[in-house]
């Protein structure tokens, strides 16, 4: 699956890197090297897919994904040399849809783009409609709604919903539902799992802080309730 890829990287060679690889795969590949270029690039050319390095000259990285996601869905994979479990999750509650510490593997970088691309694909499923009570999840379409009202969600919170609506009331370990975003890589903790259903939360619950769609199983993990 080929794709138009907007690369954001402030390094010439590691930008140059990620071309050549990206290339090799058959994608069309622009760079730039600073933030407020990302932003313009990204509303002008309707990239499928952003590589976003976080630390980036007039705009960084954190802040690019956070005008993106307010403006898009577009599929986010961040680049960063910071390690740390909050780092990690600071991204992917900006609406990052995925994140990956320097240095990476290249073969792993291209795998995880082709999983990202795979999932805007949108060819699993087709012409089938998950639904749990007034919540609707379209796998082909990739549209979530709830009572007919369209709701915003990144790629990795869509992969949770599809998941748990395709088989409401059945229980989901947090490993399980990583294993559906992220596959199987060990930097990943279950706490990521946490914090794309609270943002979830606050767009399919009347209210956030009772929910009763999605509910937590203590001790097990998360269901999607038919109600």
């Amino acid at each position: 699956m080929c794709a138009y890829v907007l690369v954001a990287e402030d390094d010439p060679k590691q930008a140059e890197l990620l071309r050549r690889y990206l290339e090799r795969e058959g994608h069309e590949v622009r760079v730039v090297h600073d933030g407020r270029s990302a932003i313009d690039e990204a509303r002008q050319g309707d990239p499928g897919l952003v590589l976003l390095d976080v630390m980036m000259p007039k705009v960084d990285g954190l802040d690019v994904c956070r005008v993106l996601r307010a403006e898009s869905d577009l599929p986010i994979l961040m680049l960063t040399a910071r390690s740390t479990e909050d780092d990690l999750l600071l991204g992917l509650d900006l609406g990052a849809d995925d994140y990956m510490t320097k240095p990476y593997s290249p073969r792993e970088l291209m795998a995880r783009v082709r999983t990202l691309l795979r999932r805007t694909g949108r060819s699993p499923e087709a012409g089938r409609l998950f639904q749990a009570g007034d919540l609707a999840v379209d796998p082909v379409r990739h549209t979530v709604t709830v009572a007919g009202t369209p709701v915003d969600c990144t790629l990795a919170e869509f992969r949770i919903i599809e998941t748990l609506t395709a088989e409401p009331e059945r229980v989901f370990t947090r490993k399980q539902l990583l294993e559906r975003i992220h596959g199987f890589d060990r930097f990943i903790t279950e706490r990521t799992v946490d914090v794309h259903v609270m943002n979830l939360r606050k767009k399919i619950e009347p209210d956030p802080r009772r929910p009763s769609r999605l509910l937590t199983v203590y001790g097990v993990g998360y269901k999607l309730t038919q109600a």
